[in-house]
């Protein structure tokens, strides 16, 4: 398991404008831009600021009641994906559309209404979009519709939460050994596949992304552990599969924790009366879900966003 702390000390070898610049002029020189240079100094402070901001968020969240924990989680978050953007548009932000988060919520019921069947919507602009293009290549997510329920059931960390709340299991383990991992038959079976169809299943999914080797040995290709469907639960270190074959499910991981954390910011900013007699009151399985997620993601954003930028290095 990696812990919070051991995720800031990586983060702050970028805190110096001296590493920062040359950081960024090696993304900018990737991305072939003429003004590498001026560009990365340019952006050096504010890439530093984004990170700096978005790790104050996240300790002071550590600190925080739970009634207010989204709030200070989504901002901080925000923070920490911008730092990522810069990394890939030099001149963000260009316009006030990729300012906006890009993602609205519907107005809720206030009689038995659950979270976990609430849904998000995603905005032709805003901050949601413009990363998932720049970082993931993820394009056509406006008008999607994604609930609650299905983005939480995709984290592989949130498995052993629905299996002991709801009685219900979310993923499948994928064994590992030497650097690969292989599948089972219960696999197999229930996605209703041959083994052959299934591996070609994953490399349609994965863009190609796994490298087949005798005996059911596959290799995820270059990545850190952030290649959908393929999952990686970074408290037991195991990568697995999720069960089922959602809307959501081939969405990098940060896209996920994004939608979930607005929709719970929404929730505690506009939803005070709901918000406040779920946190007294304990009344629904909504509560014990939504505090675990609350309490992974202390761990997992940050964890994501040092990955993608220690892998640009």
């Amino acid at each position: 398991m990696i812990s919070p702390s051991s995720v800031w000390e990586s983060l702050s070898c970028f805190h110096s404008a001296e590493m920062a610049q040359k950081y960024l002029k090696k993304c900018y020189q990737k991305l072939s831009l003429k003004e590498a240079d001026v560009q990365s100094y340019n952006n050096c402070y504010p890439f530093i600021y984004y990170l700096e901001q978005g790790e104050l968020y996240f300790k002071q969240a550590l600190i925080t009641p739970l009634s207010i924990q989204p709030i200070l989680l989504f901002y901080g978050y925000i923070h920490l994906i911008k730092a990522c953007v810069l990394t890939l548009d030099p001149f963000y932000p260009q316009n006030t559309s990729v300012l906006a988060h890009g993602v609205t919520s519907r107005k809720r019921k206030k009689q038995q209404y659950s979270f976990l069947k609430d849904e998000i919507k995603i905005q032709k602009n805003g901050l949601l979009s413009h990363f998932a293009q720049e970082m993931f290549h993820v394009k056509h997510l406006e008008a999607e519709k994604f609930q609650m329920g299905e983005l939480l059931s995709i984290i592989p960390e949130m498995n052993d939460t629905f299996k002991m709340v709801l009685d219900k299991r979310t993923h499948f383990s994928l064994s590992q050994q030497d650097g690969t991992f292989s599948f089972s038959d219960e696999i197999l079976d229930h996605y209703h596949m041959s083994e052959e169809r299934f591996i070609q299943f994953l490399k349609e999914k994965t863009e190609d992304g796994i490298e087949v080797r005798e005996g059911r040995q596959l290799l995820v290709k270059g990545r850190q552990g952030e290649l959908p469907p393929i999952r990686l639960n970074i408290r037991n270190n195991q990568f697995s599969l999720p069960i089922d074959r959602s809307e959501a499910y081939t969405l990098p991981e940060p896209i996920i924790h994004y939608l979930l954390l607005y929709n719970l910011s929404m929730i505690a900013r506009y939803e005070t009366e709901w918000w406040s007699e779920l946190l007294k009151s304990n009344s629904t399985n909504d509560y014990p879900i939504i505090k675990n997620f609350l309490s992974l993601s202390l761990e997992k954003p940050p964890v994501l966003v040092m990955n993608y930028l220690l892998s640009k290095i």
